[in-house]
């Protein structure tokens, strides 16, 4: 069925003004990114012809006394300026501002017009896009349906140019063909969630561009279609960007924008209450009060894609029996952790799909927190006595080792298991989770998984099926429930399937089922902003207070 969006709200509107209730994240589970090139030398417009030369200029708004600056620091930076070759959220934000999509998301996650306005499924079951009118790339050419090709084939074909980390990201994709202003994509299957994919993933470039220019160019420069084009580029420590005028959707408001970062997330907090910046990311829950206090800024917080779990793997003992992974279920009081150690911010989760994704199953509640219960399946599972360790990263989660500590010490007060923590450095912690083989992969971590496709496909497949990049489980019925939902066409048909596929996740407890991060901002009382449910940062829907 054609969506047509010519009528509707402009995508700004859209993103500016829709609630932030709901649900639900961006690249998975990495998250850390390196430095990338070393860099300092600007993009193409980094002539000078961007006024940022002259503060005191006649010539606009630039550096002027009424400028809107907006500044926004996140913890860590960028790991380079390719669209295409990265996989972790904080690039996926600072490459989001100039790069952007055939199709796009307002701030519950619904899906929206991007550079495609019209968007429909063929009766063989390929996906057809068609381009809005006079989008240009930030160095004037016009956008053309051979360059979304040559886009989407970059990421999914090894032999293009480049092997994407986003290889999976937009389906099996088979074919891309072009003509008459439309884009066609063909895939091995049906692919369901081809319109959920295509609006989170798929960043467009100019095919001559990336042609004409070596690996190290594009990684320190940028030509996109986004609000925002490149002013400066210091790798590693700051990013400089200015409105670009000729955006289809109409320059952002923003005549400056600044990203940064900080590790620490005091110094974020305190560049924040200095004046120094506007948006700062995940505002520790005991900082919350300081900068709710402050007269110059306040706390902005949506629920976010990334669910918290603590994962089991099933083929070492005690995980593999299915009682003493129930048992963990009941020994850890998720509720109190969320009080006592995230202020509230977080909702407990029972199943692997958040609520407002595909396939949620509003019918399974949580494991009740029961400590005679757990040991009761201990002694089943003929594990009593029995000594594990949870392995957590130190600071890639909203107060990650202070859960794992709760976690452990209530697996721990059990009379018949005992439970310590050992920390460890995402980067270490993530290689082993991602490790080829199963059997280098830790037994029992804390873990988060953003799923900014919002299908349940997205978690389980990857997570918990045996074919799984991630997974820590192997269950033949769970299996047959996730091929079966990507062969159906029928949409309801595929909700069921998801859902009894979730009861069955929930029942095998191959995770102590922990909660749903909340992304939490602090944000200057001189700007307006609302955050988005799948993490990225929007600072073209700013505006100035």
């Amino acid at each position: 069925m054609p969506t047509d969006n010519d009528d509707h709200v402009d995508r700004r509107t859209v993103l500016k003004y829709a609630g932030t209730a709901g649900a639900v994240g961006l690249a998975g589970c990495s998250g850390n990114g390196g430095d990338g090139g070393d860099g300092s030398d600007g993009s193409d417009g980094s002539d000078g012809s961007d006024g940022s030369d002259g503060s005191d200029g006649e010539d606009g708004s630039d550096g002027g006394e009424n400028a809107f600056e907006v500044g926004v620091t996140m913890g860590q930076m960028d790991s380079g300026l390719d669209p295409q070759d990265h996989a972790e959220t904080n690039t996926e934000i600072i490459v989001g501002q100039m790069y952007e999509g055939l199709l796009d998301r307002d701030k519950e996650g619904g899906i929206i017009a991007g550079l495609a306005d019209e968007w429909e499924r063929t009766d063989d079951g390929s996906v057809r896009f068609t381009l809005r009118d006079g989008l240009t790339f930030h160095n004037g050419d016009d956008v053309t349906p051979e360059d979304v090709r040559y886009s989407i084939r970059r990421i999914v074909f090894e032999d293009v140019g480049i092997v994407s980390p986003q290889s999976n990201d937009l389906g099996s994709v088979s074919e891309v063909t072009t003509g008459d202003g439309q884009v066609t994509v063909s895939f091995e299957g049906y692919n369901p969630i081809a319109f959920q994919l295509f609006a989170t993933n798929g960043p467009v470039m100019q095919q001559s561009w990336v042609e004409e220019n070596g690996g190290d160019y594009i990684n320190r420069n940028a030509n996109g279609t986004g609000p925002f084009q490149l002013s400066e580029y210091d790798s590693g420590n700051e990013v400089l960007y200015e409105p670009f005028e000729d955006y289809w959707d109409g320059a952002p408001e923003v005549d400056e924008l600044r990203m940064s970062a900080s590790s620490e997330s005091s110094t974020r907090v305190n560049q924040l209450l200095a004046e120094e910046t506007d948006i700062v990311t995940n505002v520790p829950p005991n900082e919350v009060s300081r900068v709710e206090g402050s007269d110059v800024a306040g706390i902005n917080s949506v629920a976010s894609a990334r669910i918290i779990f603590l994962q089991m793997r099933y083929d070492v003992e005690p995980f593999s029996s299915q009682q003493f992974r129930q048992a963990m279920n009941h020994a850890v009081d998720v509720e109190s952790i969320i009080e006592s150690v995230l202020n509230g911010f977080g909702n407990i989760t029972a199943q692997p799909t958040l609520e407002g994704h595909v396939g949620h199953n509003p019918d399974i509640d949580p494991y009740p927190y029961d400590p005679d219960e757990a040991e009761r399946l201990v002694e089943e599972s003929g594990h009593a006595g029995v000594e594990i360790t949870l392995e957590t990263p130190i600071g890639r989660y909203l107060r990650d080792v202070e859960i794992a500590q709760a976690a452990a010490n209530q697996i721990d007060s059990l009379s018949n298991v005992s439970c310590e923590v050992e920390q460890r450095e995402f980067s270490s912690l993530v290689q082993d989770v991602t490790a080829p083989d199963i059997e280098d992969r830790p037994h029992f971590n804390l873990l988060g998984w953003g799923n900014a496709e919002f299908d349940g496909s997205q978690t389980l497949t990857p997570l918990l099926s045996s074919s799984g990049a991630l997974t820590v489980l192997e269950n033949d019925e769970l299996d047959g429930l996730l091929e079966d939902a990507e062969a159906t066409e029928d949409p309801d048909e595929r909700v069921d399937i998801l859902q009894e596929a979730n009861q069955l996740a929930h029942d095998l407890a191959p995770w102590v089922f922990m909660h749903q991060q909340f992304s939490v901002y602090g944000v200057s009382n001189a700007i307006s902003w609302e955050p988005r449910a799948d993490e990225f940062i929007d600072p073209d829907t700013a505006t100035q207070q």
